[in-house]
């Protein structure tokens, strides 16, 4: 499927009275929510978009700021309104009840999540599971780039400007396997997906969550501690940002933990090795 046909595949629905948020829905079967990292787009999940839609019922969606939804420069990017997004969007397809695959950006959501789960008796969804693929869900392990700290600094607006398709190229060369490099298409799809829109201007505002990992650190940690749905973390393990060196503290903190490390490969698994993510998620949905 091209990035096109993504998009013309895909809908469109209202938010907050003037917002326009893209999704994707398909399937039949148990839900399943996809939740997807940054700077990129629920595009990320294209590679396993039709097996995994051939077994479930499964939802995805661009946040605010991100893909073909809506790029304001006045809106208030945090994890709690991406959350709140998420939520809107569950009630509204009258969804209670589903299973969660999430990614960078995306983890650190399902972590706001759970924390509002493990903190509400009264919550209204009921989370089936959760598996995590690479993210800085612990500030201690977290490694940002030096672009994604430029950006956090009183330089990111200027930054911004100077920010293009081989910039994207360069940072994303670093943080794949070195032999699941992305082609020069996928690239070129990663790039107008965060350019689309003006989303240039409004990078520096979704960085931002990397501090809010700091500030909710230990009440994020323990949403996934003390939570008691099953979950799974497959890393790719020579991803600098969160690879190994993450699992290797998620296995140390999480009480059972059940990780599988990718050895060969880097921050987009989904991306690089779609059929071993399907493979061990596969497996783990089939343990439940």
């Amino acid at each position: 499927m091209t990035l096109q046909d993504w998009k013309d595949s895909g809908s469109y629905f209202t938010y907050k009275e003037k917002h326009q948020v893209f999704y994707q829905k398909s399937g039949e079967g148990e839900v399943l929510i996809l939740v997807h990292g940054f700077p990129t787009s629920s595009w990320d999940w294209e590679k396993i978009w039709n097996s995994l839609t051939s077994k479930y019922e499964v939802h995805t969606l661009d946040m605010m700021g991100y893909g073909f939804t809506s790029k304001p420069k006045d809106f208030k990017y945090s994890i709690a309104a991406q959350v709140d997004l998420w939520e809107y969007y569950l009630s509204e397809q009258k969804i209670d009840k589903f299973h969660i695959l999430a990614h960078d950006y995306g983890d650190t959501v399902v972590q706001e999540m759970l924390a509002r789960y493990k903190e509400n008796k009264q919550y209204p969804y009921d989370i089936k599971s959760v598996v995590f693929l690479n993210g800085g869900m612990f500030p201690e392990t977290n490694f940002p780039t030096i672009t994604q700290r430029l950006l956090l600094t009183p330089f990111g607006n200027l930054l911004k400007h100077f920010m293009g398709r081989n910039t994207l190229a360069k940072n994303f060369k670093k943080i794949f396997g070195a032999h699941t490099q992305p082609s020069a298409e996928e690239i070129d799809e990663f790039w107008e997906v965060v350019d689309y829109n003006n989303g240039k201007d409004v990078i520096p505002k979704l960085i931002k969550y990397l501090t809010e990992r700091d500030v909710h650190k230990i009440r994020w940690r323990e949403a996934i501690q003390y939570t008691d749905m099953p979950k799974r973390l497959i890393d790719g393990g020579v991803d600098p940002i969160s690879g190994k060196h993450m699992a290797d503290f998620y296995q140390e903190i999480v009480p059972h933990a059940d990780v599988i490390v990718l050895e060969e490969i880097g921050h987009y698994p989904q991306v690089e090795a779609p059929e071993k993510v399907l493979q061990h998620y596969y497996e783990f949905r089939d343990t439940l």
